[in-house]
């Protein structure tokens, strides 16, 4: 059994969710969104991000995380700023001694809803889908679970892949 935390990086809502795969069966554990003010000092948001992040890794041990990776905005400030929130999510992470992967946007939709032009309610279709028990979580909780079945679907096809015979 593998236990992966799943994240989708923001600077005032982080989304982040825990799947556990064995074999090929998926199981919900948990999902929840870090919210940090819009307002106030960058760097005290930011701690209280990795604080949030660091508590979530201590509780649930998981032992891979899988990060959306982010898309770069027309808006320099904003796109600054948000990879400031990554690099927190990536640094939370590492200081949490996890295998860390990322997947582009288009590849979390295609892995869960066929298609990497699904919109969020859709991939919020899915995760309920794939997920029973998950409930109604928020879109950054439900982006998150999603990039986390991305990361089980990738894993598992590249231990596909390592048994086959040269």
């Amino acid at each position: 059994m593998i236990r992966v935390l799943g994240l989708d990086p923001g600077l005032r809502r982080t989304g982040w969710g825990i799947v556990e795969a064995d074999g090929n069966s998926l199981r919900y554990r948990a999902c929840g969104t870090v919210e940090v003010a819009a307002e106030g000092d960058l760097a005290l948001r930011l701690q209280r991000l990795y604080d949030a992040l660091a508590a979530t890794i201590r509780e649930f041990r998981p032992r891979e995380a899988a990060v959306e990776e982010t898309v770069v905005n027309r808006n320099a400030g904003s796109s600054l700023k948000l990879g400031h929130a990554r690099g927190v999510v990536l640094l939370a992470a590492a200081h949490g001694g996890l295998a860390v992967h990322e997947y582009g946007a288009k590849t979390v939709k295609r892995a869960v809803t066929g298609t990497g032009g699904a919109d969020k309610r859709q991939v919020a279709s899915m995760v309920r889908m794939l997920l029973p028990g998950c409930g109604n979580p928020g879109t950054d909780a439900a982006d998150a679970l999603a990039v986390a079945i991305c990361h089980l679907h990738h894993r598992a096809g590249r231990a596909l892949l390592a048994a086959v015979p040269p």
